[in-house]
């Protein structure tokens, strides 16, 4: 029999009664009817808990991690992904000055200021963005740069560089681009800018990739062995046995559920979260195809250009030849009969 995690919640309703209060509501009926069998599904089984919430929706994860109004569960985790103890100061807005409509794939995004004025913006991709280095490298440095005039607007005269501090960009994935998915051994990927001289320089950008495709992969073989694994787990497993394995070994996370599934009893609530989230997916699968058909159209045209250089520099090397014929059978002909000029 499948597991479910209605034993450990009794509040967890049944698929039937919550397909009963949906079909009393005639708004609700509709809505649930426009969602394909797969998303209906999908919906029946995390709310009636035969399978867990994916925490990392934008909606989930904000109103369980939220860091205003728990600013202490954030804390907790940035703290593990960083190595370092950190305490969220306050919430920055995040859509000032993206680089460009930056919406695609991402699932969640939210920006803090730390309590000693550095800036983490953490972020979830559904899919891995091609380029994500380069691009986490510029949104980074758009962060930075928003520090830097809101610093000097405070400071005034009595601005100097030592009042800007670090930017940490935090990225998870549930899928992983492609330079990730290539080390099966690693799930998170931290990188610094360092010298190749060991001369120490404060160059404040510092990265975090987390592969949570790659960690439920590790976890098969290996069991949960510390906490940031039981992070990693409540935030990207659904498999009801093994989250009853983590509430075994962390009990703490038993109130992190207590809530989803209080929130879960409130069906016309948590559907409009949960349509949010398709509508939302549906733009990104759509933005997808139509990066992945750019991405074709331009490898198609550098490859017609790349044969019409080939055509004309083989086209060039023709004509050449033939001026080089012709020059010789020009002084060739200029040869008098008897073999003197």
């Amino acid at each position: 029999m499948k597991k479910s995690l209605k034993s450990h919640f009794p509040m967890i309703r049944s698929k039937e009664e919550i397909r009963l209060i949906i079909r009393e509501n005639l708004r609700l009926e509709e809505l649930f009817q426009s969602w394909d069998m797969e998303q209906q599904k999908e919906f029946l089984e995390f709310c009636s808990g035969n399978k867990g919430v994916r925490i990392l929706y934008d909606s989930f994860f904000k109103e369980i991690l939220s860091p205003e109004n728990a600013p202490e569960r954030l804390n907790e985790l940035l703290s593990l992904i960083l190595g370092q103890q950190v305490k969220i100061l306050q919430v920055l807005p995040n859509d000032s000055t993206r680089i460009a409509d930056e919406s695609s794939l991402v699932i969640m995004d939210i920006v803090v200021e730390l309590e000693d004025h550095s800036i983490a913006n953490v972020e979830v991709q559904k899919i891995g963005y091609k380029f994500s280095g380069q691009r986490s490298a510029c949104y980074s440095a758009d962060l930075l740069l928003r520090q830097y005039k809101r610093v000097r607007g405070e400071r005034g005269r009595a601005f100097s560089y030592r009042d800007i501090q670090r930017v940490y960009t935090i990225v998870f994935f549930e899928k992983s681009p492609k330079e990730l998915r290539e080390d099966k051994k690693n799930c998170i990927h931290r990188f610094t800018q360092v010298s190749d001289t060991g001369v120490k320089l404060e160059l404040l950008q510092e990265f975090c990739f987390v592969s949570l495709d790659i960690f439920r992969e590790l976890l098969h073989n290996n069991s949960i062995r510390n906490k940031l694994d039981a992070w990693l787990t409540f935030l990207s497993v659904d498999d009801p046995e093994t989250i009853e394995t983590l509430l075994d070994q962390y009990p703490g996370f038993e109130k992190y559920y207590r809530e989803i599934y209080e929130l879960c009893r409130n069906v016309e609530r948590v559907m409009g979260m949960f349509s949010e989230e398709l509508r939302e997916l549906d733009r990104n699968t759509v933005q997808l195809m139509i990066d992945e058909m750019q991405e074709e159209i331009d490898a198609l045209k550098k490859e017609r250009e790349e044969e019409s250089v080939r055509k004309d520099k083989k086209i060039s090397e023709q004509e050449r030849e033939i001026a080089e014929l012709k020059k010789k059978l020009a002084a060739y002909e200029e040869v008098p009969e008897n073999g003197k000029r």
